[in-house]
């Protein structure tokens, strides 16, 4: 986003913080969902995304614009934040539609901070996310875009059924949406960063051949904590292909300590001489 998109989009996040604050986590969890039903109501409508952030409309005129087409069908809490967004400047109908679908996640991370949960629903993404990235047709069938995103969430849904939380499944469904204008794979990677940086920690994401055992994987994640002065989250891959070591990205920083880094560097050398 620029400027003037992020400083709106932080006046309805802190909208957002102090509601969620005072109230039910269940109420919360409705409130996210009639945000996203907006969101993909923006991404539908580009004339409508167009005239609530048109900048020679005043923010009055774009928030009673947003009154006379969502009221009687959202909330009244809903209502409030997403008023709280259009009445602010922003720098393309395109970061509007951003702004919308990242303060709906926001809100469902929110309700799950609120009963205990966002530490599993953090989990849950990434596992989610390992098991359509370990299976070829599972990919292709949930990122087809010519398959309707209801069908495609039904299948994610019957997949989730029992194994992950309520919240999980509508974060899924929002990353099935293209959340962010993402690809699935990144749609979803980018929710388990929200939900962590949520706790205040950084995720570090560790591929090796065989699983590091609890203390392992603690002393990593304070060694990259001191490095980063951040707590981190710790989210492993297992992938027999890498043969031995360690590989780990925190963010753009990629620190590759694999058997097969130190094999193909090889293979490279001797076959520059």
């Amino acid at each position: 986003m620029q400027a003037a998109s992020r400083e709106s989009y932080s006046a309805g996040a802190e909208r957002l913080d102090a509601y969620a604050r005072g109230a039910e986590p269940s109420a919360v969890a409705s409130t996210a969902d009639d945000i996203l039903s907006v969101a993909a109501l923006l991404r539908r409508e580009p004339r409508l995304r167009r005239a609530l952030s048109d900048p020679a409309r005043s923010g009055e005129d774009r928030t009673t614009l947003l009154t006379g087409i969502l009221s009687g069908k959202v909330g009244a809490d809903a209502l409030d934040l997403l008023a709280a967004l259009v009445s602010g400047r922003w720098s393309a109908p395109s970061e509007l539609l951003d702004g919308v679908e990242r303060l709906g996640v926001e809100a469902l991370l929110a309700s799950a901070e609120a009963t205990g949960d966002l530490g599993e629903v953090e989990d849950e993404l990434f596992r989610f996310g390992q098991v359509v990235s370990g299976s070829g047709e599972l990919s292709n069938a949930l990122s087809d875009p010519m398959a309707p995103v209801q069908r495609r969430a039904e299948l994610a849904q019957q997949l989730l059924a029992g194994k992950a939380r309520p919240v999980t499944v509508r974060l899924v469904e929002a990353a099935l949406a293209g959340f962010g204008g993402r690809s699935l794979t990144g749609a979803l990677a980018r929710l388990v960063e929200l939900a962590a940086d949520r706790r205040e920690r950084q995720v570090a994401y560790v591929t090796v051949a065989a699983p590091l055992n609890d203390e392992e994987e603690r002393r990593l994640g304070a060694r990259l904590s001191q490095m980063y002065g951040r707590e981190m989250s710790v989210k492993q891959t297992v992938d027999p292909d890498v043969l031995g070591g360690v590989r780990v990205q925190v963010g753009s920083d990629l620190y590759d300590g694999t058997v097969l880094r130190r094999l193909n560097e090889t293979r490279n050398a001797l076959a520059k001489r």
